[in-house]
């Protein structure tokens, strides 16, 4: 059997103020997530705790300044990785030294299927 995307999510998240990483991931996720139902796994009777794979991208201009445990703790199911990459935007505020940041978020799940 081979794990197969069943699900793809997608969402993007803020902080306006204070350039918190960690916080416009958190949310992304959240904003994938409010996108989705888990209906059909709950019909296929999936056990989302060990049989449930996902796996988050983060997208953000300074990938090193997201808590990616922070963000894998914030997933309900599954069995969780996340993967923090260059991506999303940071808009400058060079008056107030106070930029928005900007945070992409692909969450995908899959099962093992034949």
């Amino acid at each position: 059997m081979a794990r197969k995307r069943v699900i793809l999510e997608l969402g993007t998240g803020n902080d306006l103020h204070g350039g918190d990483y960690t916080k416009a991931a958190l949310r992304a996720v959240q904003d994938a997530l409010h996108h989705s139902s888990l209906t059909m796994l709950r019909a296929l009777k999936v056990n989302s705790r060990t049989d449930m794979f996902v796996t988050v991208t983060i997208g953000v201009q300074q990938p090193d300044k997201v808590d990616a445990e922070k963000v894998k703790a914030s997933l309900p199911h599954g069995i969780v990785t996340v993967n923090v990459v260059k991506g999303g935007l940071d808009v400058a505020d060079p008056e107030n030294h106070d930029p928005a940041v900007i945070a992409s978020a692909a969450v995908e799940v899959k099962l093992e299927l034949p």
